[in-house]
């Protein structure tokens, strides 16, 4: 199935009352099974607790870009602030992140089918911020140009970016598991560019050797 293909797929859970597109209408995705904590039975994490403790695993930033789906070149690209992004196969090349179901970017990279990973580098926290607000102008004033397979916005100055087409997605709870099937990639310049960290709710680096 190509990119085409699992762009249909990837909209599914969209309500099928949008407007048909060239895949048909689109249907709702179940809603993941729930069920009442019996009173002998542990509950479950505090939100705030969970975000807490889960805060203490450093990770890298990520922008994921993607752009304008066919027949909507008006709307421009689409793009948001990632943090939940890992490598997932080597056989064949795989990526993988993780989107929240309500995302309203989500819908416009699903419907284009491709994405490009941004991986940003340690000055670009605020690239990062300016990404993670929702309903601005993400592009504007930022410098990219179009991935050499996809045509994905990719990033000036990132340390890293994957360019991709989308190969599966999974429902995860309240988020979506998005795979990503890599076709090509590449570092920023010819010396190490060192990469943008997040820890409990703060930007950082490395420091040392």
């Amino acid at each position: 199935m190509g990119s085409a293909g699992m762009a249909a797929a990837a909209v599914r859970y969209l309500r099928s009352t949008e407007a048909p597109t060239a895949v048909g209408p689109l249907e709702a995705l179940p809603r993941p099974r729930l069920r009442c904590v019996r009173e002998d039975e542990r509950a479950p994490a505090d939100p705030a607790e969970f975000r807490r403790v889960l805060g203490s695993f450093a990770t890298g930033v990520t922008v994921i870009t993607a752009p304008a789906p066919p027949g909507d070149g008006a709307a421009g690209p689409a793009g948001f602030a990632c943090q939940s992004f890992s490598s997932l196969s080597l056989d064949p090349p795989l990526v993988a992140f993780m989107v929240g179901r309500t995302s309203t970017t989500w819908p416009r990279i699903a419907r284009a089918g491709v994405f490009c990973v941004n991986v940003l580098a340690a000055d670009q926290g605020g690239l990062c911020r300016g990404f993670a607000v929702s309903g601005a102008d993400k592009f504007a004033g930022v410098a990219y140009d179009a991935a050499p397979a996809t045509g994905s916005p990719r990033l000036a100055g990132a340390a890293a970016w994957i360019d991709c087409g989308i190969h599966a997605v999974h429902t995860g709870g309240d988020h979506l598991i998005v795979v990503g099937r890599v076709e090509t990639l590449g570092t920023t310049g010819e010396t190490d560019v060192p990469p943008l960290l997040f820890h409990r709710g703060r930007f950082g680096g490395f420091t040392g050797g």
